[in-house]
């Protein structure tokens, strides 16, 4: 029985299947990069409908479903909307802030 590391054996061709971490690495970055999601850019109308969509939210404190954006993950959040700064153009929900130009979908949570 012969193993790799025997003379006889073609060791040029046994290395070709052995791959260096940092070619690994960028191999790993490349893809991620592929699959990266690009933000949607909402127009004036959609930002004030979300606008208005949130502070009805905090005023009846009805709980909420929104899928935020995120270059790799869905991400949603459900919860009651416990602040809304308009200034910053963010709120909080259950103690943690976010953006609200991270709002993709927004909907009542039943």
């Amino acid at each position: 029985m012969m193993n790799k590391l025997t003379s006889g054996g073609n060791m040029i061709w046994e290395s070709s299947r052995m791959i260096m971490p940092q070619h690994k690495e960028a191999a790993q970055r490349q893809l991620k990069e592929e699959l990266k999601r690009e933000r949607l850019e909402l127009d004036d109308q959609e930002k004030e409908q979300i606008a208005r969509f949130m502070t009805q939210a905090l005023k009846t404190r009805q709980e909420v479903r929104l899928r935020m954006y995120h270059p790799y993950e869905n991400i949603y959040l459900a919860g009651v909307i416990d602040r809304l700064e308009s200034l910053t153009a963010r709120f909080r929900i259950d103690g943690e802030w976010f953006l609200m130009e991270d709002i993709m979908e927004l909907s009542w949570n039943t």
